[in-house]
């Protein structure tokens, strides 16, 4: 009963509401703003002005409700919008530095300082060892261009392994950081030789037979030696060395070498056309 009489409460004041509200259409109408029809105007509102308050104070959150749906959706475009030309300017800033890394190789590939007068083919790098049992990559120039089996091939900072197979258009390039690749090479500073052999799961390569009384230090650098069959002209830089370990009683000391090339974020590269004249390192 208490619900009813409250519901009942308030549809005699919304229906008093609109009463007043209608009469006093009728008195703007009629009236000419003077006399009594003014005073009973004004009466009227005066009277009506807490009942519109409370009306307006109870649509209030219904219109800012709706103004929030609508800015709502407006900030939900506004952050599409903004997602789409962040996305855009986070490709463009990578493709840029994609470009300037590109550049930045093959200025280094015009002016090698390392092997000044030994011609080569510049190539790039296309597709790289789908597996974890070979470390190679494929370049898109060939046999046409230049490039046959046995070639050193290069980087800016050093060497990046050989050509192992060379069709018209394709060749691929055993990395030196393969299982399969061995170097070899000289220690700066003594020039002590050694053998620098890939190892498996690993971007850091083997320095063998080194005896335990040679001095060997981190950071030492490591170059190809050109010595015997080679197929690897010297001077080539290779790596820095990275660890060395001295086990009593061995008769060669555990050398680790970090390349001077990342190998497998090389894009271009150089082919050297050296006389292959053999198999080794």
């Amino acid at each position: 009963m208490a619900v009813y009489r409250r519901t009942s409460r308030r549809r005699s004041v919304l229906i008093l509401l609109v009463l007043t509200s209608i009469t006093l259409i009728t008195l703007d109408a009629r009236g000419n703003g003077s006399g009594v029809t003014r005073t009973v105007r004004d009466a009227a509102r005066d009277s009506m002005a807490p009942v519109q308050s409370a009306v307006d104070d109870a649509l209030s959150p219904v219109d800012d409700w709706f103004d929030g749906v609508t800015r709502s959706a407006d900030l939900k475009q506004e952050n599409r919008v903004l997602r789409r030309d962040l996305a855009r300017a986070r490709g463009e800033a990578a493709a840029a530095r994609s470009a300037n890394r590109q550049n930045r190789e093959l200025r280094e590939l015009a002016k090698l300082e390392y092997t000044p007068d030994i011609p080569g083919v510049t190539a790039q790098v296309v597709a790289a060892s789908p597996g974890n049992f070979e470390s190679t990559v494929a370049l898109d120039k060939g046999t046409d261009d230049g490039v046959v089996n046995g070639q050193p091939v290069v980087a800016g900072d050093g060497l990046v392994g050989r050509v192992v197979d060379a069709s018209r258009r394709r060749a691929t390039v055993l990395l030196l950081t393969d299982p399969q690749s061995g170097v070899s090479v000289r220690l700066e500073g003594t020039n002590q030789p050694a053998v620098a052999n890939g190892r498996a799961g690993s971007d850091l390569l083997r320095l063998e037979a080194v005896p335990p009384d040679v001095k060997v230090r981190k950071g030492d650098l490591v170059f190809t030696s050109g010595l015997n069959i080679s197929v690897y002209p010297a001077g080539i830089p290779v790596g820095r060395v990275e660890e060395v370990r001295k086990t009593p009683g061995a008769i060669e000391q555990t050398i680790l070498v970090r390349p001077l090339v990342d190998v497998g974020r090389a894009s271009f590269v150089r082919a050297l056309q050296w006389p292959a004249r053999g198999a080794g390192g």
